[in-house]
This record gives structure tokens, C-alpha cells and sequence, in this order.
């Protein structure tokens, strides 16, 4: 069990610098006094699983390495930062927006250390950001902490507040608020925010590159007034994709991979005037793990399993066809450790043009 962990107090003030695009640096604390309280229970077995922690020594030689950003890294199918093709849970539920990583006292200091250095140093900086990273730098150097524990690396590790990347927009990325605090090997962090397996899971299900959900449709782009359009998803791009989120600090190396399977295509024809195949206009999987049956010729007097029916011209523009697929997601981790996670949605909009249908005289 952690011996002690530092809360913000009312009143206290906090200071967060950021240099660089992608370096998170909080470099605050402390305006009034340090309210210090003994951990609390933990909510997951420690250590999570079968990883490993502390008993590794681990150097912090560069001023990158001390940095408080997370560690975590991702593979797969990873989606690019702050691009629009995050999946939505269908439930009020959200990926964690930080956590509590570990680090070695060497990377630690050489954290601490850096921050002070850079703080101290900057022009202009203001008095009161100078002397909270004083005191900050007391805590672990001279005060309550001696030496960052420089000692005692062996014995355990400083956990430390991270913000998840992809979401350093959330309020929520501020609430992992505890000072840095020391845990012994093996002792639960004793937060409930201490990164586990599933906590990876929940990171990367954030971080899953999903493909763009434009469904094919026979007609093509333009269909015919009562003409009965197919549409399917493609079985080699609408396929289970998957992000594996791995830790390897402080002595902790877990990981997790997080799969997001597509089991179901909502139909919204973009007007009332007009029928969805089923009615309710859900698509579910087939048999065969596709969606929906691709037109062939030969079929065009058939019902297709999935489908539209437009019962009124587009006239000289077009009806916006939303396509939603609904993603199952499940996560499997260090360990043996797995369950699911929230089913979620992603869909897209696509143009189709709806003509009257020409009468032929015989």
C-alpha cells in the first residue's frame, strides 16, 4: 500500500505549463498548505494480473524521459490524433481521461529537476510559478521525500498523474489530481485511476481506427422511384479491427488489445418518404459475418436483404443517406484478464439521387 498520497487543497493554487505540441509538463502546485492523506483501497487486485512490478531498474538520463506523459503506447488499427473517425459508445460512458503511471527515482528526479530548472530559468516567468515549483522540488528533494528516494530505487517507484492524448481536452484529463506519491514493489497504488490492463483497454478503445462507413448500394449513386436499392458492406474492409495499448514503466509492464467487431448497419434514408429493408432499418450480421447481400445480376425482381426503397424524387438534388454501424467491442489483457466494453457506433453520410422512373410505350 502506498504510504501516503498529496491532494490538491481548497484554496491551493495549481499551475500547468505546456511546452511543445505534444510535452505535458504540470508544473504547479502549492499556493497554501499540502494536504497530505493516507491512501485508499484500490478497486483491482495489484499487481493487475500477471504483469510484473518494481525490481527493475530503469535510468532517466534524458530530460524527455522524466516528462509526465504517458507512456503507453499504441498498435493496430490506431487512429490519427484528433481525427473524426472515433468511435461513440451507445452508453453514457467514456474512455478514461487519465491515469496514475509508475517511474523509476532516477526518471522521477530527473522529471522534477528538469521542471525547475526550465521554470526558474524562463524569462519572464512570474515569481508565484517560480516559488510553487520550489516548493514542489522540496517535497521530494529535501522535505517529506529525501533525494527523490534515490536510495531506496530498489524498493519502489513514484506514481504520477498522465492525461490520456486523446483527451487533453476534458475537463475530466485534470481530475487524476494526487501529487506524485511513492509506492513500494508489488503494494497497491491504492487509487482507483492506477493504470491496469482494463484502464489500457478503456485508453485503447479510444485510440481504434474505424473505416469509413460508405456503404455500397446497387443502383449506385442514382436509383429510380420504387426501385428496391441493395446495400452491403464490404466483407474485406468492414472487418474486426483491433489496438493494442502496452505499458513497459517503472518496473509495471502490462498491456491490453481492444476489438471492435461490426455486428449491425442502421439505414436513415435522409426523408420520411421512403421504405427501409427490414422496417426497422437494422441490418444485422449474417452467418457468414457480413452485412447486408451484394447485388448480382439476375436479382433485380428479388427483395434484397437489406435495402432501401425511395418513394419520392430527390428532384434536382439529393436525399443524405446516413449510414451507422454499431461496433461490439471486447478486450482481452495481460495475463488472461478480458471482458467487454460498450458497444459503439460510428457512421457516415452519403449523397443519393432518387429519379422518377421513365415510362416506356410499347
Amino acid at each position: 500500500m502506498a504510504d501516503d498520497k498529496a491532494h490538491f487543497g481548497e484554496g491551493e493554487q495549481v499551475v500547468h505549463a505546456v511546452t511543445g505540441s505534444s510535452r505535458y509538463i504540470m508544473a504547479g502546485l502549492l499556493a497554501g498548505s499540502l494536504v497530505l492523506t493516507a491512501a485508499g483501497t484500490a478497486s483491482a487486485t495489484w499487481p493487475p494480473s500477471e504483469g510484473s512490478q518494481g525490481n527493475t531498474k530503469q535510468s532517466g538520463s534524458s530530460s524527455s524521459a522524466g516528462t509526465l506523459v504517458s507512456r503507453v503506447t499504441y498498435s493496430g488499427s490506431v487512429r490519427s490524433r484528433n481525427s473524426s473517425t472515433a468511435v461513440q459508445p451507445v452508453t453514457d460512458w467514456t474512455p478514461p481521461a487519465c491515469w496514475y503511471e509508475p517511474r523509476s527515482a532516477a526518471e522521477f528526479k530527473d522529471y522534477v529537476e528538469t521542471m525547475y530548472t526550465e521554470t526558474i530559468n524562463a524569462p519572464g516567468q512570474a515569481n508565484y510559478a517560480k516559488e510553487s515549483v520550489g516548493q514542489f522540488r522540496d517535497i521530494y528533494k529535501d522535505g517529506k521525500y529525501k533525494n527523490y528516494n534515490e536510495d531506496k530505487a530498489d524498493e519502489g517507484n513514484w506514481w504520477v498523474a498522465v492525461q490520456n492524448p486523446d483527451r487533453v481536452d476534458d475537463p475530466a484529463s485534470w481530475e487524476c489530481s494526487d501529487l506524485p506519491f511513492w509506492v513500494a514493489n508489488n503494494d497497491d497504488p491504492g487509487v482507483p485511476q492506477a493504470v491496469t490492463p482494463k484502464i489500457l483497454a478503456e485508453a485503447a478503445y479510444d485510440a481504434i481506427q474505424l473505416p469509413d462507413t460508405k456503404v455500397t448500394l446497387a443502383p449506385a449513386d442514382i436509383t429510380k422511384v420504387n426501385l428496391a436499392t441493395w446495400a452491403w458492406l464490404d466483407k474485406a474492409e468492414f472487418k474486426s479491427v483491433s489496438v493494442t495499448a502496452s505499458l513497459n514503466a517503472g518496473g509495471l509492464n502490462i498491456q491490453a488489445t481492444t476489438t471492435a467487431k461490426p455486428i449491425s448497419l442502421r439505414l436513415e434514408p435522409g426523408t420520411d418518404d421512403a421504405e427501409t429493408i427490414p422496417a426497422s432499418g437494422v441490418c444485422t450480421m449474417n452467418a457468414d459475418d457480413s452485412i447486408g447481400e451484394p447485388y448480382a445480376k439476375g436479382k433485380s425482381d428479388q427483395t434484397p436483404p437489406c435495402g432501401i426503397k425511395y418513394l419520392r424524387s430527390s428532384g434536382n438534388g439529393a436525399y443524405h443517406l446516413k449510414a451507422t454501424i454499431t461496433w461490439q467491442i471486447s478486450w482481452s489483457g495481460t495475463g488472461g484478464a478480458g471482458d467487454d466494453l460498450p458497444d459503439g457506433t460510428f457512421g457516415t453520410t452519403q449523397d443519393i439521387k432518387v429519379q422518377e422512373a421513365q415510362a416506356v410505350n410499347r
